[in-house]
């Protein structure tokens, strides 16, 4: 097997002693020293979050202050570091939702295992889990780290409803009005 052999041209004085990469360096620091300051003073200033961010995930509930959530357990599925439980439960005779099947009993998001993809607010069917703007998210504890149901609906709050999928009676006059009868 034949060794080929590179010639590389030899260094000259200046190259040896490093001058001008020195300079070069030196050059990059007094630009960044007279150049305008970037530093936000955190928390007063808050950076600017762009159009898509994908924040912390959420449960919303409809304007009536239902749940929105079925205990489908998609998101609890679909999510890949596992970090949604979700208990289902039963609904108690009497509310008004005994058209639908379950409620979640109990909805965890654990925050230090979630990874912000999104695919949870993509694949409810209920439009019950959204992704909100917050970015800021701390505790001292994993277990101050974990969003029981209660906090991830004081962090989502409500949101309007297009469909009217729970008001029975508000679906039917919108049916009703989109195909009225010959």
């Amino acid at each position: 097997m034949a060794v080929i052999q590179v010639e590389r041209k030899p260094l000259s004085f200046a190259e040896r002693t490093y001058i001008p990469q020195v300079l070069g360096g030196l050059k990059t620091t007094f630009k960044h020293l007279i150049s305008k300051k970037q530093t936000l003073e955190y928390p007063e200033q808050r950076p600017e979050i762009p159009p898509g961010y994908r924040g912390v995930p959420t449960l919303v509930k409809d304007p009536n202050g239902r749940e929105k959530c079925v205990s489908c357990q998609l998101c609890e599925f679909v999510c890949p570091p596992k970090a949604i439980r979700i208990t289902p439960g039963e609904i108690p005779a009497g509310s008004g939702r005994e058209h639908v099947e379950k409620a979640p009993k109990a909805f965890d998001i654990d925050m230090l295992r979630c990874i912000y993809c999104g695919y949870c607010q993509e694949v409810c069917p209920e439009e019950a889990i959204f992704l909100q703007n917050q970015f800021s998210m701390s505790g001292y504890t994993r277990e101050e780290m974990v969003n029981h149901k209660d906090k991830l609906y004081e962090l989502g709050g409500t949101l309007p409803d297009q469909h009217f999928k729970w008001d029975k009676k508000k679906a039917a006059e919108i049916a009703a009005a989109e195909h009225p009868s010959h």
